[in-house]
């Protein structure tokens, strides 16, 4: 039975005529009002009348980047390669593309909400990147979601994200866990043992995976680890600031700190500095993804480098069909150690030097 506008309004509880407004986006309609009717479209998958419905089982030349922060360059790094490959002016499709970059700000319902709206617009393909929400609910939703954009005929492609079993999708999850485990090695083999540990949210995935790879290396090397030693926060620079302060109030003795990623290792050097301490003569500090700004950094990063531009320039090829796809819908990209000043062998404790207690 086709469903109407009429079936649309009915559950989401709100007139016709605001359904059409939030469906042709030409008049104000609340967040929460514009939401609701986003939902209802998408359970019941509601085709517009005319035109469009005629065009149901086509595909568009529009193509979605779904970011968390285009202004990271994490992210910019990535939808920029991809859009390369898409078409364009300059591009090396063989054809014009509309590449639509939307940025989440990390919201799961907001990343939900940018697929329905590309599902109404039959988009040719959607690239998602980063970590994903790990909520039951919210995952359950993306693979039903991405379930209904393959169906329709949406290449689907997850660049640094983990894989969707079932959905249609290709997946191009980073290693971050193996990253992360050579990482700790790294230090623990020049000696360190006690490790504060600057994680992302606790509820995505790439948290999870670069924790579970720093854990993996000290149960390697026998070290016990103090709850203590771990502080979550957000993958910015402020998080890496305070997380520092916090660490250094619980365990002054720290020798080293490993961020989740560079942006907050940044700040995680700036705290270190700001309490009478220096890298790495008195603590040595690691991040990851190796981002442009993480060479030019004093001292120098050691980090682990991500294949960004390489991996969105796969993941736009893939998207666009042009023959790269990968056995089993599945292509690990790998990180690769990058070792600077910014890490060093830990001083003995009570020689000249030793590390001061943190300012008040």
């Amino acid at each position: 039975m086709t469903v109407t506008l009429a079936d649309v309004a009915a559950r989401a509880q709100v007139s016709p005529a605001t359904v059409s407004r939030v469906l042709n986006g030409n008049y104000p309609v609340a967040a929460s009002t514009r939401e609701r009717v986003l939902e209802a479209v998408d359970e019941l998958d509601y085709v517009l009348n005319g035109p469009a419905s005629a065009l149901a089982a086509a595909t568009s030349d529009l193509v979605g980047i779904l970011v968390h922060d285009i202004a990271d360059p994490f992210f910019g790094i990535m939808a920029g390669a991809v859009q390369a490959e898409i078409g364009g002016p300059g591009g090396r499709a063989g054809g014009e593309r509309l590449a639509i970059v939307c940025t989440t700000g990390g919201s799961p319902e907001r990343e939900l909400t940018y697929l329905t709206l590309l599902q109404r617009q039959r988009a040719a393909a959607v690239v998602l990147t980063g970590g994903a929400s790990e909520a039951p609910d919210h995952a359950a939703a993306m693979n039903t979601k991405l379930s209904k954009l393959v169906a329709a005929g949406t290449r689907v492609v997850l660049c640094g994200r983990p894989p969707a079993p079932g959905t249609g999708a290709v997946a191009l999850p980073f290693d971050n866990r193996g990253g992360a485990r050579e990482l700790t090695a790294h230090l623990l083999g020049l000696g360190h043992r006690r490790l504060g540990y600057l994680a992302g949210p606790p509820e995505r995935t790439t948290t999870r995976e670069r924790l579970e790879g720093h854990r993996d290396a000290l149960t390697a090397h026998g070290v016990v680890e103090d709850p203590r030693w771990t502080v979550h926060g957000q993958f910015d620079r402020r998080s890496g600031y305070e997380g520092t302060l916090e660490l250094l109030r619980a365990d002054p003795s720290l020798t080293a700190v490993v961020a989740a990623n560079d942006s907050v290792a940044l700040g995680a050097c700036a705290a270190l500095r700001s309490s009478g301490r220096r890298i790495p003569e008195d603590v040595s500090v690691a991040g990851f993804d190796d981002l442009p700004f993480s060479v030019d950094a004093v001292p120098g990063l050691t980090t682990v480098r991500l294949p960004l531009a390489e991996a969105g320039g796969w993941a736009g090829r893939i998207a666009m069909g042009r023959g790269e796809e990968v056995d089993g819908g599945v292509g690990v990209v790998r990180g690769e150690l990058v070792v600077r000043g910014s890490v060093g062998r830990p001083r003995p404790v009570g020689v000249s030097g030793v590390r001061s207690s943190p300012r008040p």
